[in-house]
């Protein structure tokens, strides 16, 4: 991505060196690489973390951004420019499954002269673990955010502990370790052993532009938002779902997302005789707009899953407004606690589930979506984890910016389509 310097008047070029005594606005652009598994067109809750967090970097003239992924279709451009974000892929294997061997991770990490802040974005693939090794074989500072997951399969559920014990001597080594919620933080902090070593927790945005003109709530709409994965608990709904019809007869169900579980879900729908009141359909990753449109019809969002660090698609549906139901365990288990989300118990009958979401499609929304965490918030903590990474990098660069030029301080006005 070599190219013009997006400095601010008077900037030097973007491979200036850092100088002793000048501040970030005076020199070149920080350059970050953040590094995942999978980006966009894929649609999951990391690839919408790092879209809606890179976009808002890169419209700054201090912050340099490019998203450095994987593309095990072998089909998609090397380089391009995704939204305004600079995006690199490189082959990945196997195709059907998600482990993610990407041996070019390493060869691009590893460039030294090209960036310097290199951001894990996950840690459950080989990507992000060869991108740590080879940050650190470059001596790049490297920051991790878990965004750990959970997944259909027993077998690789129970050899996650494993994971990331083996994960922790990378871990270690980084300039800052975030967790996208508490439980997150906690857990990794536990299994990959990480001793007394200080963790940060920055949570995902949920904020969706306006829906559009004329959306309404649809009586006794039920969405459940995720890919079509049976962890993601898409099918607790549609049991649910005749026990609901007992007490709102309009009730049906609209399953936004597309993957590997959606026949069985047809064939469940058959089973209990709600198949005319299941519909299954996808949402482009891109239209924001159009999720707000969808997740603001709903007269509930239900969020069944065995696990979540810290969803995207709740924190979407409360950000316009409407009341959640979820399981009460990981990162949906924080939101819980903070009196966002209703709590069902993990393993609770469908009776039990479809009671709760009567009572939430009755009751107010618990949360006033003013009071909710942002992409932009998300944005500005990001700035100030890159800033003291390069610090330290660069130990006679003064970082402290004067408030009238401070990256934090414009961004919300940074642009209008964020």
């Amino acid at each position: 991505m070599e190219g013009a310097t997006k400095g601010t008047q008077g900037t030097p070029s973007r491979d200036a060196p850092w100088g002793e005594g000048m501040s970030l606005t005076s020199v070149r652009s920080l350059r970050v690489l953040m590094v995942c598994a999978r980006y966009l067109p894929d649609l999951g809750g990391i690839e919408t973390h790092v879209n809606e967090v890179a976009r808002r970097l890169t419209i700054l003239d201090e912050f340099d951004v490019t998203v450095l992924t994987t593309d095990r279709t072998r089909k998609r451009a090397s380089e391009e420019v995704v939204q305004g974000v600079n995006v690199l892929r490189v082959p990945a294997w196997p195709r059907e499954r998600d482990y993610y061997f990407a041996p070019q991770i390493s060869s691009v990490v590893g460039q030294r002269d090209r960036w310097d802040v290199i951001h894990c974005q996950g840690i459950h693939t080989p990507v992000p673990l060869l991108a740590m090794r080879a940050a650190r074989r470059a001596n790049i500072p490297y920051v991790v955010t878990f965004h750990t997951g959970g997944h259909s399969s027993k077998y690789r559920n129970a050899l996650r502990s494993i994971q990331w014990r083996l994960a922790g001597p990378l871990l270690r080594n980084a300039e800052s370790l975030i967790g996208v919620s508490h439980f997150e933080a906690k857990t990794i902090s536990e299994q990959a052993r990480l001793g007394r070593r200080s963790l940060s927790v920055i949570r995902n945005g949920g904020t969706l532009p306006p829906p559009p003109e004329g959306t309404a709530v649809v009586a006794g709409r039920i969405v459940t938002s995720g890919r079509l994965e049976k962890y993601k608990g898409h099918h607790r709904v549609i049991e649910a779902l005749p026990y609901v019809m007992r007490d709102i007869p309009e009730a049906h169900v609209i399953v936004l997302g597309s993957g590997s579980y959606e026949s069985e879900l047809r064939a469940l729908a058959s089973r209990l005789d709600v198949a005319d009141r299941v519909s299954i359909r996808q949402v482009a990753p891109a239209d924001r707009a159009a999720m707000a449109g969808a997740l603001a019809e709903a007269s509930v969002v239900a969020a069944l899953s065995d696990y979540e660090a810290h969803p995207v698609a709740v924190m979407e549906a409360l950000s316009v407004g409407r009341p959640v139901v979820g399981y009460d365990i990981a990162g949906i288990g924080d939101l819980v606690t903070e009196g966002w989300v209703w709590g069902i118990r993990p393993g609770s009958s469908a009776a039990t589930v479809a009671q709760t979401i009567v009572e939430a499609i009755s009751a107010r929304p618990l949360v006033d979506p003013a009071q909710l965490p942002t992409w932009d918030d998300c944005a500005k903590q990001l700035m100030r984890v890159y800033i003291a990474a390069a610090s330290i990098a660069f130990p006679s660069c003064r970082t402290e910016i004067s408030s009238s030029q401070h990256p934090i301080a414009r961004l919300q006005n940074a642009d209008p389509e964020l």
